[in-house]
C-alpha cells in the first residue's frame, strides 16, 4: 500500500479509536449501537425498501444507511450522526458500487439493504439523465481501487476512496468550481448536496 511520508497508519489509527472512546463516553446524542429489529420486522422492512427503491430508484443515485456493523458504529460515533455509509446505486443490475476496507467493489442491492437499519435515498443535485449514466460508469471504473483510509482524516490521497468520497467522486466532472465540498466528506452530509426521495426511518419507530 503506498502510504504518504512521514505518516504512521498505526498511530493514526489509534488516535481515531481514542476520539471514538472520548465521544462515547462524553454520551453523544447518537446510539453507539444499533440492533436488528425482530426478523418479521426486519423482513417487511426489507421488502419495503427495495420496493421504493425499484419505484423511485435511478442510476447514479446515492444510498445511505446506518448499518450494524462495528465499524458502521464507529462512523456513527465519530460524526454523531445517526449515518455510517454511503454507496452509489446502479438499479440497471440491481447492485451497489461500495467502498470498504476491501477497497472499492460492488454489491448485491438486496444485501446492501439487509445490513441497513435505517436507509435514505437521494438524488444528487449534479444527477441529470447524462450526468447519472456517466456517474455509473465512473463508478464501475473505479472498481478494484483501494480503501482511503487516510482520506477519513481529511488527507488527499489519490485513486482511494472511501464511502462517500467515491459518491462524490463519480460526478466530480459535473461538480461547479464554486462548489466547495469538505475534506472528509461523511455519508451525514450528502444530503447537502442532493434531495432526499426515500427515509425508511427507524425499525423501533
Amino acid at each position: 500500500m503506498n502510504r504518504p511520508p512521514g505518516i504512521d497508519v498505526r498511530i493514526m489509527v489509534r488516535a481515531i479509536g481514542g476520539l471514538a472512546v472520548i465521544l462515547w463516553l462524553a454520551g453523544c446524542a447518537t446510539p453507539a449501537v444499533v440492533m436488528p429489529p425482530p426478523q418479521e420486522i426486519k423482513s417487511a422492512r426489507q421488502a419495503e425498501i427495495l420496493g421504493v427503491l425499484n419505484r423511485l430508484g435511478r442510476n447514479g443515485d446515492w444510498l445511505v444507511i446506518r448499518g450494524y456493523h462495528a465499524t458502521d458504529n464507529a462512523v456513527s460515533i465519530l460524526t454523531n450522526t445517526p449515518w455510517s455509509h454511503a454507496a452509489v446505486l446502479d438499479m440497471d443490475n440491481l447492485q451497489v458500487i461500495e467502498a470498504e476496507s476491501q477497497g472499492v467493489h460492488v454489491s448485491p442491492l438486496n444485501e446492501f439493504v439487509t445490513k441497513a437499519h435505517r436507509l435514505l435515498l437521494i438524488r444528487p443535485n449534479w444527477a441529470t439523465e447524462k450526468s447519472s449514466i456517466q456517474a455509473l460508469v465512473k463508478a464501475r471504473s473505479l472498481v478494484g481501487k483501494g480503501y482511503d483510509f487516510l482520506g477519513l482524516t481529511g488527507l488527499n490521497v489519490p485513486d482511494r476512496y472511501y464511502c462517500s468520497e467515491l459518491a462524490v467522486a463519480v460526478y466530480k466532472t459535473y461538480i461547479p468550481a464554486s462548489e466547495q465540498i469538505p475534506r472528509p466528506v461523511t455519508p451525514a452530509q450528502l444530503h447537502y448536496w442532493g434531495r432526499i426521495l426515500y427515509d425508511s426511518g427507524n425499525p423501533e419507530k
